[in-house]
């Protein structure tokens, strides 16, 4: 599993308008092939009527899965661009179509080229970036008295807590990068003094948005 990786929101969908052309770029994030190809198949089903509908996407730990699709315009002006788009902002898990309306006026390969690439990424904006980081939930247990402090300190030091329990104590979920949780772990033990039970839980991945990996253009 990576530590930590880019790619983007759910989905996201936007719309814009190159030389009467409407080109509406949908992006979503998937975990397989299958996931891909069926996305693709369902935006060429719901605009069945449009003039092309090209793709592209980026699948697995180590982008091993990788296709383009022209779809009908020129060779390498379409899919590729929407491909290279998704490699230069460093995204995994990342299908995106371009549906193309012909508005009637030609916009020649290099004109083709930058549409593809400004919609690819103007699709990413609409859906944002977000960072998957590889987190070790670590499960501490401890007595009521010391929830107010427990809280403020963690929220001080840039802990995320992932839940709170309220039982017979309070057992509060903390997510911290693997192999850095001793921190945590005395901060806990101090603020507690001493007197918390510390119970090792599941590796998972948050998500925390990227505002800095929107990007006004492509090309």
């Amino acid at each position: 599993m990576l530590q930590r990786y880019f790619t983007v929101s759910p989905s996201g969908q936007t719309e814009i308008e190159i030389n009467r052309s409407r080109f509406i770029s949908h992006v979503k994030r998937v975990e397989t092939q299958e996931e891909a190809v069926a996305f693709i198949q369902e935006i060429k089903k719901k605009h069945w009527d449009a003039t092309h509908n090209c793709s592209a996407y980026i699948v697995g730990e180590h982008d091993q899965h990788q296709k383009m699709d022209d779809d009908g315009e020129p060779s390498g002006t379409a899919g590729k661009p929407i491909l290279e788009v998704i490699k230069k902002r460093q995204l995994k898990d990342t299908v995106i179509v371009v549906t193309r309306y012909f508005g009637g006026i030609k916009l020649g390969a290099g004109g083709l080229i930058r549409a593809y690439g400004k919609s690819a990424s103007a699709g990413i904006n609409a859906a944002g970036v977000v960072e998957r980081i590889l987190t070790r939930e670590h499960h501490f247990s401890f007595d009521y008295t010391f929830l107010g402090k427990v809280e403020n300190e963690l929220h001080s030091h840039g802990y995320q807590v992932v839940n709170t329990q309220y039982l017979d104590k309070v057992i509060v979920t903390v997510g911290k990068e693997e192999g850095e949780e001793e921190g945590l772990k005395n901060l806990m033990v101090n603020l507690t003094n001493g007197q918390t039970e510390w119970t090792p839980g599941e590796l998972v991945y948050i998500e925390k948005a990227q505002a800095g990996k929107t990007e006004s253009d492509d090309e």
